[in-house]
C-alpha cells in the first residue's frame, strides 16, 4: 500500500470575513501576501518531511478561492520535483476540461516528470461547479471536453515521430510535437476522481486509476463498478488493487483525545468546503438531469457535496458541516485516535469496501499549525503505515494477487 499526505493549502485568516461565499468572490483584499508566503513555505516545508518519511505527495489546485492557495498543481509539482527525493508526486489535480490549452497541460507534466525522473502521478479530474465561473466555460459540455483533453494531452505524450495535427469538437492544433517527451513510458500513470457510479465506469473502460474523496463506506459502490466493467472486459481476474484509491481525513495522537483533537482541525476542511453562495453550487448542466433529480429525491438539495454518506450500519450522514468527530469515524471518512485506534479504523474500511492499494490521507486542513502537522504525519508513517503496508501484503496474498512492487 502506497499513502499519500495531502493538504489543499488553506488561507484561514479570510474565513472570519463572515462572507456568503469563500469561493468565487471572495475579494483578495482579505490576502495578505506576507502571510500568504508564509504559509506556501510551511506547506513545502510540510511536503518535504513526508519525502522524509517515505511518505507520498498529493496536491491539487482550485481558483479564486482561500481554501485553496494553490491556483496551479504544476507550480507546487514542480517545486517538489526538485526538492524532493523519493515520493510519488501526484496531483489529483488538473480541471483539464476548464483548461483552454491541453497542449500546455501535456508539455508541463512531461517537463515535471523529466525533472523528478519519473516520481509523477498525474490526476485529471471534472473539478468541482464552483470552478465553473471564474473558468468561464460551459457546464453542459464540460465532461466532453474533459475527456477530449484526456486524450489529446496523452496522444501528445505517446506521439515520438514528429508533428501530428488534431482537429477535435473543442481543441484544434496544426502542429502537435511536444519537447521533452515524459520521463515514464509510455507516459505517467493516470489517475481520474469520481464521486459517481456512472464516472467510475467511463474511469474502469480506460482502465486509469480510480480515486474518490468523500464518499466513506459508499466508495465499495465505486470500486465494485470498476472490478464489474474490469471483468466485463475480459480482463485478468482479479482487479489489481492499484487501480483504486481512496481518500480520507486523519487526526493520530499518542493519546486517543490528541488524535481526536487532531482530526477535529483537519475536519475544519469540511466546516467551510461548503461555504458557497447559491448560484455557484450547481450551474445549468454542469450535473447530467436523472442524477439532479436523484440527488433531490436522496436529499432535498442540488448542493454538490451530498454524496448520501452512510455509516456501515446505514445512518445517513446529511451535513458534513455539522457532524462530529464520531460521525465522520463512523462513516468512513476520519481516522482518527491512537495509532492502533488509526491503523483498527482503516483496516476495517478497507475490508469493508474490499480493498484498494493507494490512499490518500488529509494530514492538515484549517488553522492547523506546523507542530500538529509534523506529529500527525511522523505518528502515522513510524507507527501506522508499516502496520498497514504488511497487512496489505497479507491481503493481496489471500486475494490471489501478486505481490505489490517494492516501494521506491
Amino acid at each position: 500500500m502506497r499513502f499519500y499526505s495531502f493538504t489543499e493549502e488553506p488561507y484561514p485568516d479570510a474565513w472570519a470575513s463572515g462572507a456568503d461565499s469563500l469561493r468565487v468572490k471572495l475579494p483578495n483584499r482579505l490576502c495578505d501576501p506576507e502571510e500568504a508566503a508564509r504559509l506556501y513555505h510551511e506547506y513545502i516545508d510540510e511536503w518535504q518531511l513526508c519525502d522524509e518519511l517515505g511518505l507520498d505527495i498529493f496536491v491539487n489546485e482550485h481558483h479564486s478561492t482561500a481554501t485553496c492557495l494553490t491556483a496551479s498543481a504544476n507550480i507546487i509539482l514542480a517545486i517538489l520535483a526538485r526538492t524532493t527525493k523519493r515520493a510519488r508526486l501526484l496531483a489529483l489535480g488538473f480541471p483539464i476540461g476548464n483548461r483552454p490549452d491541453p497542449l500546455r497541460v501535456a508539455e508541463e507534466l512531461s517537463m515535471i516528470d523529466v525533472i523528478s525522473r519519473g516520481r509523477l502521478e498525474m490526476g485529471f479530474v471534472k473539478g468541482v461547479p464552483y470552478e465553473i465561473h471564474p473558468s468561464n466555460s460551459n457546464p453542459a459540455t464540460l465532461t466532453a471536453r474533459f475527456w477530449e483533453a484526456h486524450d489529446l494531452i496523452l496522444k501528445a505524450m505517446i506521439s515520438h515521430d514528429g508533428p501530428f495535427s488534431w482537429e477535435g469538437e473543442f481543441f484544434q492544433y496544426r502542429n502537435v510535437n511536444i519537447w521533452p517527451r515524459p520521463w515514464q513510458q509510455p507516459h505517467p500513470p493516470v489517475w481520474v476522481s469520481c464521486v459517481s457510479v456512472g464516472s467510475a465506469t467511463s474511469i474502469a473502460e480506460r482502465g486509469h486509476v480510480l480515486g474518490t474523496v468523500m464518499t466513506g463506506y459508499k466508495a465499495k459502490d465505486l470500486f465494485d463498478e470498476y472490478r464489474r466493467v474490469w471483468r466485463r472486459q475480459s480482463k485478468p481476474d482479479p482487479l489489481p488493487l492499484d487501480r483504486l484509491c481512496y481518500a480520507g481525513f486523519l487526526g493520530v495522537g499518542e493519546t486517543e483525545a490528541e488524535g481526536r483533537r487532531r482530526g477535529a482541525l483537519v475536519a475544519q476542511y469540511l466546516r467551510t468546503n461548503s461555504i458557497v453562495a447559491e448560484a455557484f453550487k450547481n450551474p445549468p448542466g454542469f450535473v447530467a438531469p436523472a442524477a439532479g433529480a436523484k440527488m433531490i429525491k436522496q436529499t432535498g438539495s442540488m448542493t454538490f457535496q451530498s454524496h448520501n454518506v452512510a455509516t456501515k450500519e446505514g445512518r445517513v450522514l446529511n451535513s458534513f458541516a455539522k457532524a462530529s468527530v464520531q460521525d465522520l469515524i463512523d462513516g468512513g471518512l476520519l481516522f482518527a485516535g491512537t495509532p492502533d485506534q488509526v491503523f483498527r479504523q482503516i483496516v476495517d474500511f478497507y475490508d469493508t469496501v474490499g480493498g484498494f492499494e493507494h490512499m490518500q490521507l488529509m494530514s492538515q486542513a484549517g488553522t492547523m499549525g506546523c507542530a500538529d502537522v509534523e506529529a500527525n504525519l511522523t505518528l502515522f508513517a513510524k507507527e501506522v503505515m508499516p502496520r498497514l503496508q504488511e497487512y496489505g501484503r497479507m491481503r493481496r496474498k489471500q486475494m490471489g494477487l501478486p505481490p505489490e512492487p517494492a516501494l521506491a
